[in-house]
């Protein structure tokens, strides 16, 4: 990934924990890591723990952020949240949210759009 996708990808993940924050959600953790792979962010409401995938795109060449969230990737989502309910010992209800970050080409924020249960496990 080129510097510049990094970039792009971690001001996303900044915008999204500020916007969750500011709705009343408590960041549980960023970049959480396992063997399987990494979760961007986890965030608590309530007694519902969330699992966020925050997918952040300039432009639309290469389809809206939504679009990115592939079959794959629905999946590696569901084994990630799983692992860390398992791993954290977690036994209430849980969920996955994808966080869709919109940048025009000139680098403004065009739209921050949170889908609440948008993978299915």
């Amino acid at each position: 990934m080129t510097h510049r996708r990094q970039r792009l990808g971690r001001l996303g993940e900044r915008l999204t924990a500020e916007a969750l924050a500011a709705r009343g959600y408590t960041i549980v953790a960023r970049n959480w890591r396992c063997p399987a792979g990494e979760i961007d962010i986890v965030v608590q409401r309530g007694d519902t723990l969330v699992v966020v995938e925050v997918r952040t795109r300039r432009g639309q060449t290469y389809g809206t952020p939504e679009e990115s969230v592939t079959p794959a990737k629905q999946a590696k989502l569901v084994e990630l949240g799983q692992t860390y309910v398992q791993e954290h010992d977690w036994d209430g209800p849980w969920r996955i949210d994808v966080v869709a970050v919109q940048f025009n080409r000139s680098g403004h924020l065009e739209r921050l759009t949170i889908i609440e249960n948008a993978v299915q496990g």
